[in-house]
């Protein structure tokens, strides 16, 4: 995936960073795929770092990962549900690396100033916030558009299209373990974001997303990549053209 989705955004000169978990700690089930495992996990991320030369990013879930983990990538991401957890947060932030911190479900967009506070406490200014969506009742979630503006006061944004778009435990066939999701609106979501004025935009890609063993309900097929980008990319330039405009 790493060398698809590089040459999809070499092609139209998107920036890109890689990112993969070496573990899903925060499953719904705990039958779910997990992934390889630290150790693994850190092998494979460290040569497509260095064999497919991308920066890369990936989640740590337990402080006494944080070490190996920042000796590898090149942002650490601190899981929405973990946002509020400040000895992972501050150990992120000491590692020297940069932090992307997902927003919670459960949090407002001006309460994410307090984990950017954390990290800038700890001497790291290097931090970056990712709306994922809000839970919107039980097993849905919702996308407000204002928190991109909010939380651009306290970091660059990153929307993430994917996840946003997940109902959570909530699959197609009725079952609670696996969570569904409406990839249809990923691209509307993303155009809207990218119209908002973020920074940066997170998409969930395979291959074939009816046998990804995590989010393939809520995936963007790599096959629709280009024309999503394109659209992103036609918007962020529709914006310039009018800000440059007297």
């Amino acid at each position: 995936m790493a060398e698809i989705i590089k040459g999809v955004t070499r092609s139209l000169n998107f920036p890109f960073i890689f990112k993969a978990s070496y573990d899903k700690a925060n499953r719904t089930s705990i039958r779910s795929f997990r992934g390889p495992g630290l150790k693994e996990g850190l092998r494979i991320l460290k040569k497509i770092r260095n064999e497919i030369q991308l920066p890369v990013l990936t989640d740590v879930h337990q402080v006494a990962d944080v070490a190996a983990v920042a000796e590898v990538v090149d942002v650490l991401q601190i899981p929405a549900f973990l946002c509020r957890q400040t000895d992972l947060v501050v150990a992120a932030a000491l590692s020297g690396r940069a932090v992307n911190i997902k927003k919670g479900q459960f949090v407002s967009p001006w309460d994410m100033r307090h984990a950017v506070e954390k990290c800038r406490e700890a001497g790291n200014t290097q931090i970056i916030l990712t709306e994922r969506g809000s839970s919107f009742g039980y097993n849905n979630l919702v996308v407000d558009m204002r928190s991109l503006a909010i939380m651009r006061k306290f970091a660059p944004v990153v929307f993430d299209a994917t996840h946003s778009v997940q109902l959570p435990s909530a699959s197609s066939n009725g079952d609670t373990s696996v969570s569904g999701g409406q990839p249809e609106f990923i691209p509307v979501l993303a155009r809207a974001a990218v119209a908002a004025g973020v920074d940066g935009v997170f998409l969930e890609v395979h291959d074939n997303p009816k046998q990804a063993k995590s989010d393939g309900a809520n995936a963007l097929e790599s096959t629709k990549l280009r024309d999503v980008l394109k659209e992103l990319l036609a918007v962020k330039k529709a914006l310039a053209e009018a800000h440059a405009t007297p």
